[in-house]
């Protein structure tokens, strides 16, 4: 998925190209996977559990180590980067400011796009808003939702990437930043109808097969949408958006599904309404985990369509020494197989039995994904023990 990257320019819209060295076989070119992870966080404790006091360097693998076959299975991964890089010094809330190896791990984890309009897009103001975008770039990662310009606006959104044979728009946009305010000339996605309406008229007029919105909204820590997300949701598939995923709450919201036509039962629009935490400092119950929602697409003569979707629950393991905390985000049915290697304590073997019943209560009517099912660990020198 991640091992190789061609961008080709088409009209006005940079397209980009994902594709990858086949393992074998004709690759399907109808079927398209997308995994959608929740927000990416940089708490003071996650920076200080990064830090390598010998190398003098930060090392984030350790949080991805668990998941990232799972990342690396789909065909487009995308997450909500809710930090700056905007160099040291580094920090957590409420000015997030995290060391770039942050980002270099979550791309070897295979994640190939971020969503970056939310609300601490301007923690570290123009310098780190530019220099955030400047890093991404220099490390090959497709982002979208903050501009460095008008024009580099218009260019470049909405994102139009190509795999499989089937073309996707991903849009992307923020409720607000903290009361910060752009330093011109740089752009931060919000949240506006007229222009929302807009920017998916562009999109189809760019005849890609399916239109996903990234939005960044609803309240902190509420576990129900409210009813101007629903408003809004409305709204964006009255337009001719086909799915909506949403982030920010910190806590798993539900799934809908919304049938436009009744008498069609295959054909709809799925609205997440929040993803939850995929890793994080947030140690309460509801905010130590989150979910990855996976969406696959089939491509036929009659069109686009959802073939199938699901979600994974993942909590984050917090691992406490004497000096920092090491971090882990741990699929909760990769952890019900391999209990002994994991070897919680009771307290934590607890949080990640109430985190895995808490998600599956409120997700009742969404299948769970089938990846991790009866996947063993078995202890190499590349997978350490707890």
């Amino acid at each position: 998925m991640s091992n190789k990257r061609t961008v080709c320019i088409l009209s006005v819209l940079f397209v980009f190209s994902l594709w990858a060295y086949p393992e074998g076989g004709d690759n399907d070119t109808s079927c398209l996977k997308i995994i959608f992870a929740g927000d990416i966080m940089g708490h003071d404790a996650q920076i200080q559990g990064a830090y390598d006091a010998q190398t003098g360097s930060y090392n984030y693998e350790p949080t991805f180590r668990y998941i990232n076959s799972y990342i690396k299975n789909a065909d487009i991964a995308i997450a909500n980067l809710e930090v700056t890089l905007a160099g040291p010094p580094y920090s957590g809330y409420p000015r997030f400011s995290s060391p770039d190896n942050l980002a270099i791990a979550a791309r070897e984890a295979g994640f190939d796009i971020f969503v970056n309009s939310n609300n601490h897009a301007l923690d570290r103001g123009k310098r780190g808003f530019n220099r955030t975008l400047d890093i991404l770039d220099s490390l090959d990662v497709i982002h979208t939702g903050t501009f460095r310009n008008i024009m580099e606006r218009d260019l470049c959104y909405p994102l139009i990437v190509k795999k499989n044979n089937i073309s996707i728009a991903l849009l992307n946009y923020t409720y607000g930043t903290n009361s910060l305010k752009e330093d011109t000339p740089c752009i931060v996605n919000r949240i506006d109808t007229a222009l929302i309406r807009k920017d998916i008229l562009k999109a189809r007029s760019a005849c890609v097969d399916y239109i996903i919105i990234n939005m960044h909204w609803g309240n902190e820590y509420e576990r129900y949408e409210h009813d101007a997300q629903v408003c809004l949701a409305e709204f964006m598939l009255s337009s001719g958006a086909d799915a909506i995923i949403g982030s920010h709450p910190h806590v798993v919201q539900p799934v809908r599904l919304y049938y436009p036509d009744n008498s069609d039962s295959s054909v709809f629009n799925i609205v997440v309404y929040s993803l939850g935490n995929f890793v994080s400092n947030q140690r309460e119950q509801y905010k130590d985990g989150g979910i990855v929602f996976e969406l696959v697409l089939v491509k036929t003569d009659r069109g686009t369509r959802v073939f199938d979707y699901s979600y994974l629950p993942a909590w984050v393991y917090r691992e406490d020494k004497k000096e920092n905390s090491s971090f882990y985000i741990i699929p909760v049915k990769l952890y019900s197989e391999n209990e002994s290697f994991f070897n919680f304590s009771d307290h934590d073997r607890y949080k990640i039995i109430r985190f895995y019943n808490d998600t599956k209560g409120l997700l009742y009517n969404i299948p769970e994904s089938k990846y991790y099912h009866d996947f063993k660990i078995f202890t190499t020198d590349s997978v350490k023990s707890f």
